[in-house]
């Protein structure tokens, strides 16, 4: 336990002697201000330095090898006041300005102002920068005419500011602004400037005036002159117009009524076309009932007559065909018959008519009998031959040749040999 409690006192002292050591070591910068470390050799840029830079933050210093040094960054005002400066033309002036002048803090300002005013208090680098303004203030005084300094006392501190920050850069200092208060010299120069202005401009003024007034009655006579020349243009335009519309109503009329003809001709041409067409329609509509009514029946009945006369001659034709077959056919066996095909022939014309021949068809009248002598049906007596022959013609033809006989002998009528 003992043994413990020594090393923990030892680390206790320890730990608080490198705490004091680093407390004194650590240096910390503050936003305004730049701490220089110097003593040790560096490279910036292209030359070596003996110190280095930390702005806004801490660093520690080594120990027997560097020194630690601090430049306020901060902005102080300066007083520039000039007596007895003379400006361009020989004219002493007297001016009193107010210029906000700070360390730069960028690179390589800088290094200008480190290498001019490290460990320098701050009202010996304010007397240097006032002396610096105020030999940049007589040198841009020398160069301006006591007119250009007192009207324009911007452009004078720009100039100014021009001028001298050269010099501030030079030193590592920035010129925040310059103002100019107050221009004034002890001859009364630039009071006599100011009446003499004064005068030249109530002089200006009353021939402004007096050219305005001037002005106004001529430029009131140009307006009544331009009022009467614009009326009298307007008449003219409104003459013109009267004109134009007049001829505008003329052509307008013209224009209707050549186009009411056009109208006209083309509404008389279109009737006529229509007409036609009409009349064409019509015509077509008669042709066309013509050849309902007429044509197409006749092509019908013609198309009929045809077929019926195509029929009739097929007809005919198979009749004939029929005929001329059968007669073929009757030629054939007429030849084949030989001899006796003459009397089969004319028994088969006969045949059908034996019926009409013999009356048997209908019913027999017996008008008259007469008697023969008997004969052998081989070889019948002339009165049988004659007898029969009569009958026959009396029968097929309705001519008696008994009665023509009697009439002609002028014997007596029926009845008298052989009565029925």
């Amino acid at each position: 336990m003992g043994l413990l409690a020594v090393l923990l006192v030892t680390a206790a002292v320890v730990v608080a002697a490198l705490g004091a050591v680093v407390r004194r070591l650590l240096y910390v910068s503050q936003p305004n201000e730049a701490l220089v470390f110097s003593g040790a050799a560096r490279l910036r840029g292209e030359r070596d330095v003996g110190y280095r830079i930390v702005r806004g933050g801490r660093s520690l210093r080594v120990p027997l090898f560097e020194k630690v040094s601090s430049l306020d960054l901060t902005m102080f005002t300066i007083e520039v006041v000039v007596q007895n400066a003379y400006s361009r033309g020989g004219i002493p002036l007297n001016v009193v300005g107010i210029a906000n002048v700070k360390v730069a803090g960028d690179e390589p300002h800088l290094d200008n102002a480190i290498e001019r005013f490290l460990d320098r208090a701050q009202p010996e680098i304010m007397r240097i920068a006032k002396e610096t303004l105020e030999g940049n203030l007589r040198g841009v005084l020398a160069q301006l005419t006591p007119e250009q300094v007192n009207e324009d006392k911007t452009r004078f501190a720009q100039i100014l500011i021009e001028e001298a920050e050269h010099d501030m850069d030079r030193m590592g200092l920035a010129l925040e602004t310059l103002k100019i208060q107050n221009v004034s010299d002890d001859v009364g120069y630039l009071s006599s400037i100011g009446r003499i202005r004064g005068a030249t401009v109530r002089q200006n003024a009353a021939i402004a005036e007096a050219q305005a007034q001037a002005d106004a009655a001529v430029q009131k006579a140009t307006n009544t002159m331009n009022a009467e020349i614009a009326r009298i243009d307007a008449d003219l335009e409104i003459a013109r117009q009267q004109y134009r519309k007049r001829i505008a109503d003329a052509t307008s009329k013209r224009t209707a009524m050549i186009a009411e003809s056009e109208g006209a001709v083309v509404a008389a041409i279109a009737q006529t076309k229509a007409e036609i067409e009409r009349q064409g329609a019509r015509v077509i509509q008669v042709q066309r009932r013509l050849d309902a009514e007429v044509v197409q029946p006749a092509e019908a009945e013609r198309r009929a007559s045809e077929e019926r006369a195509r029929g009739d001659a097929a007809r005919i034709l198979e009749q004939g065909r029929a005929q001329a077959t059968a007669l073929k056919v009757l030629v054939e066996q007429y030849r084949r018959a030989g001899p006796a095909a003459r009397e089969v022939l004319v028994l088969q014309k006969l045949l059908p008519l034996v019926g009409a021949i013999s009356g048997g068809e209908g019913s027999v009248a017996i008008d008259k009998l007469t008697v023969l002598p008997a004969g052998s049906a081989s070889s019948p007596s002339w009165a049988q031959q004659a007898i029969a022959t009569t009958e026959q013609l009396r029968a097929a033809t309705g001519i008696d040749l008994p009665a023509i006989a009697r009439r002609l002998g002028g014997g007596s009528g029926p009845g008298g040999e052989g009565g029925a």
